[in-house]
């Protein structure tokens, strides 16, 4: 049996991943969150009641240190940040702040016995495209945005742990994910809110900055082979799909999957946040998943089924 932390687990990509966590019966997977952002219908029961919630804070030391030493975790998914493009860019120092939850995290870990921290990275760190695709290895991190920052922190954080104390760990750098539970404050989301309610689409700039778009049981079932199979230990993951797409075919493609009447307007660009391109070199993902991607057609399709089974 182990028992499994997930930090931000009231979050879309975390709270899916609690729930397939869930089923091995073995393991107990405890789920943390603040409830900033979060919500509570993302933490799942369990598929075998094998799942505990506790609203803690990662970035009170004593918050979240009664977890750990109650609990005395075998692994740790670390997934709570503050999130969103626009509420970072409003809220830097509440994003700074995050780096207080990554080193309490790693110091609990070591303190009591974690074999292994997964971290949720970001695409983020990679800033404007120097090379595409972007590679784990070769391409710069650029990006001098906050939130970025924490993510390149954080990484330089689990590097300097396993030199220093051992602890082992794997950093997913996530590429845009969607999925039927997602914030509206995220695009495919949003975009199929709108289409289905026969509202206008809003387009930052001309909208030809391009994004590729992961369906969410594909991020979960390569993090969880590299979980499962030992692999990626003390490695860096691109986590995403390699089918690019701009932000304005996107919300054509929208449209016409919904049958909407909705108009696409465009909106100033934004300041800063809004990279004109970014794409994966996803191939070590793609080792890891050892299958192909869901199409981004198909998946936004599992979005309007899921819509319609809970309308009904």
């Amino acid at each position: 049996m182990s028992r499994i932390l997930v930090t931000g687990g009231a979050g879309f990509i975390a709270g899916r991943l609690a729930e397939k966590l869930s089923h091995n019966s073995a393991d107990q997977v405890v789920v943390v969150d603040n409830m900033q952002t979060g919500s509570r219908d993302n933490v799942p029961a369990g598929a075998h009641g094998n799942v505990h919630f506790i609203k803690a804070d990662v970035n009170d030391r004593q918050d979240i240190s009664a977890v750990f030493f109650a609990y005395r975790f075998d692994y740790v998914f670390h997934y709570a940040a503050t999130v969103g493009v626009k509420r970072t860019l409003k809220n830097p120092v509440m994003v700074l702040n995050d780096i207080n939850g990554i080193r309490n995290i790693l110091d609990l870990s070591k303190n009591t016995g974690v074999k292994r921290v997964y971290f949720a990275g970001s695409s983020e760190v990679y800033g404007e495209p120097v090379e595409i695709p972007q590679n784990e290895l070769t391409t710069p991190l650029n990006s001098r945005l906050p939130y970025a920052i924490v993510k390149n922190i954080g990484e330089a954080f689990l590097r300097s742990y396993k030199q220093e104390f051992g602890l082992d760990y794997t950093v997913f750098r996530f590429f845009n994910t969607y999925g039927p539970t997602q914030s509206p404050d995220f695009v495919v989301a949003k975009f199929l809110r709108a289409a289905l309610a026969g509202e206008p689409l809003k387009v930052y700039g001309e909208g030809r900055q391009t994004r590729t778009f992961c369906y969410i049981d594909d991020n979960i079932d390569a993090c969880l082979a590299a979980h499962y199979n030992g692999e990626a230990v003390n490695d860096v993951i691109n986590i995403g799909s390699d089918k690019e797409i701009t932000v304005l075919e996107l919300a054509r493609k929208i449209i016409e999957i919904t049958g909407s009447s909705s108009e696409i307007v465009h909106r100033p660009p934004l300041e800063e946040g809004d990279m004109t391109r970014r794409m994966p070199d996803n191939s070590r993902m793609m080792g890891l998943l050892k299958r192909d991607l869901i199409p981004l057609d198909a998946g936004l399709r599992k979005i309007l089924e899921a819509y319609t089974s809970l309308s009904r």
